[in-house]
């Protein structure tokens, strides 16, 4: 049951709170066998929502959240709905917890906005339950409905799914929400732009008003709230913000961050590390596993890196860092509580492998260059969904980060050939070149004096070649502004099937045989394709909808694989007709 008692603070919105202490997972009250799964995954030390939340969750009580993306909220959840059922288990409630066939039933909920997030919290909650015996399932549009069943028929204890999906599976009667203990809606807000309020309120319905419920979001609009006052009882509220810097307190450092899809990140990492030549540098990371494994990719690569985490004994950082200081080594690899307390006067750069996890740490890391009057540079490289993280970053520090594309083959042999230049020049200038003189009198006696040169500039410029193929590295497609999504646009003459929209991008029109008459709105086509297609709602174009069919415009290059995804997936719980529209009339 929930405490009843609210705190006197708690009336109102979500008041800030500074960060406690530093802390470790073992003192949040957490299983050890969970406390055990985090470490070995590398894992150091709780975020601030972590901190702030798990030790709330394992009290049974609600919790509203603001935070923003990027500050550990998976884990801050999923870490206490795993405790929740082992201790389950370990009582009497286990048999409450399963149907009279002895089939488990599904005791934990998790809804998403995408089928992208989904994926990544079943992922990260099956890395934390590891060995438990816990069963988790992701609940998503364009995967199998048959296969989905199947499983759900098998026994599930913890779903996460996007809200249409659950409720395709709640009409088919295929998911049965009623042993819910715990549900979570993360990223509430994101699921609000994507027209998903009435599907979230036909949700929470179909659960027992006994489960503990917790929000996440980055933001509180009006109409978040007025669904946490209805189905959020009792809640800890609670901001995860920290203190704002005065404006300009980082004036010397050139900020930087490149949008980089994950499996790419190692590369971009290189092709920068190239470019920029820096004489110094930390790379941060979040976890001792992703230091470990840069460092043997950087490595393997021909740079000098060394790794720094709370793994390593005294002994073993003090002598990276001698290493380091020494210039033996020109790259620190290290987390956020190995770098704690380093001393380090003359960084060039430092690199965020990761977006830092909060506005602070980030201020923290970069201050750590441009000291002493001396230029730096901070550079961050961000997964495209990160892009919001950056954002609320700029809004805390007040100042510009500059929002780069990936050096790509060209731009690096371009600035090889300039080194080279630079080294040819010093060389020159530098004199004493009697000894060599004689070879090239000989050559030029025979070729032309400029092709002489030319031949030993290509030599030199050799020595500082890449071995092998080099290859761009893939850079996401830029977001691209689409219409709002608050309201049906108006009727207009439509317009035809395949043209260009203002930046010159194909696009194509696509016919779905349901309107206003089904009770059809922007959100539920921006949700349905997006999820089924697994295409970013800033990809679509304009939404028109008419009493008895919608229209949809989406670039061209990916047309057919909307459709083909659509004639799969059911909207508002009915098939529908979808293909190209066929009219060809001009606007």
């Amino acid at each position: 049951m929930r405490p009843c008692k609210a705190a006197a603070h708690n009336k109102g919105m979500p008041t800030s709170r500074q960060p406690q202490e530093p802390s470790r997972f073992a003192d949040l009250g957490l299983a050890e066998s969970l406390v055990t799964a985090v470490t070995s995954l590398g894992y150091e030390e709780p975020t601030p929502v972590q901190r702030e939340t798990i030790p709330v969750m394992l009290s049974g009580r609600d919790v509203l959240a603001q935070a923003a993306t990027g500050t550990g909220k998976t884990a801050a959840f999923v870490l206490p709905m795993i405790h929740r059922l082992l201790d389950e288990a370990r009582t009497a409630a286990t048999a409450e917890g399963r149907k009279a066939s002895g089939r488990r039933v599904t005791r934990g909920l998790v809804l998403v906005p995408t089928r992208e997030l989904a994926m990544q919290v079943a992922e990260a909650t099956h890395k934390y339950a590891r060995g438990s015996g816990v069963v988790v399932l992701p609940l998503y549009g364009g995967a199998s409905m048959l296969q989905q069943i199947r499983a759900l028929e098998r026994g599930v204890d913890i779903v996460v799914g996007t809200p249409g999906r659950i409720l395709d599976h709640l009409r088919r009667r295929s998911l049965d929400l009623q042993s819910v203990r715990l549900l979570v809606l993360d990223e509430a807000d994101e699921m609000l732009d994507m027209g998903f309020a009435e599907d979230i309120e036909t949700i929470l319905e179909a659960t027992a008003e006994s489960r503990q419920t917790a929000l996440f979001s980055a933001t509180m609009p009006p109409r978040l709230r007025s669904i946490a006052e209805r189905h959020l009882r009792d809640p800890q509220r609670m901001t995860i913000a920290g203190e704002k810097p005065a404006a300009g307190k980082l004036p010397r450092v050139r900020q930087v961050a490149y949008v980089v899809a994950r499996p790419h990140k190692a590369a971009a990492l290189q092709r920068v590390l190239d470019m920029e030549s820096p004489s110094a540098a930390i790379v941060f990371c979040r976890t001792r596993l992703e230091v470990d494994s840069l460092v043997e990719t950087l490595n393997a690569h021909g740079y000098r890196a060394e790794a720094l985490h709370g793994g390593m004994q005294q002994r073993q950082r003090e002598a990276v860092m001698a290493r380091f200081r020494s210039a033996k080594a020109d790259l620190l690899i290290a987390t956020d509580v190995a770098a704690r307390g380093l001393d380090i006067q003359q960084l060039s750069h430092v690199f965020n492998y990761d977006v830092p996890s909060d506005p602070d740490a980030y201020i923290h890391r970069i201050g750590r260059t441009g000291r002493a009057g001396r230029e730096g540079t901070a550079i961050t490289l961000a997964e495209p969904r990160e892009h919001r993280l950056l954002r609320s970053i700029e809004r805390v520090t007040r100042q510009k980060i500059e929002v780069g594309t990936v050096p790509t083959v060209a731009d690096l042999r371009a600035k090889r050939l300039e080194l080279t230049r630079a080294s040819l020049r010093e060389r020159l200038l530098a004199g004493d070149l009697d000894d060599v003189r004689v070879v090239v009198e000989s050559l030029a006696a025979e070729f032309d004096i400029l092709d002489v040169a030319a031949a030993a500039v290509k030599l030199a410029h050799s020595s500082i070649q890449a071995d092998g193929e080099e290859r761009d590295v893939p850079a996401p497609a830029p977001p691209r502004e689409g219409p709002s999504r608050s309201a049906p646009p108006a009727r207009r003459e439509r317009p035809q099937s395949s043209r260009e929209d203002t930046e010159g991008h194909a696009v194509a029109r696509l016919y779905i045989g349901a309107g206003r008459e089904a009770g059809v709105r922007a959100g539920d086509l921006v949700g349905a394709i997006t999820n089924e297609a697994g295409i970013s709602s800033r990809d679509l174009g304009a939404i028109e909808i008419a009493d008895r069919f919608s229209l949809v415009e989406v670039p061209e290059s990916i047309a057919d694989q909307v459709v083909a995804a659509m004639r799969k997936a059911t909207l508002r719980g009915q098939k529908v007709t979808i293909r190209r529209d066929k009219d060809a009339t001009a606007s």
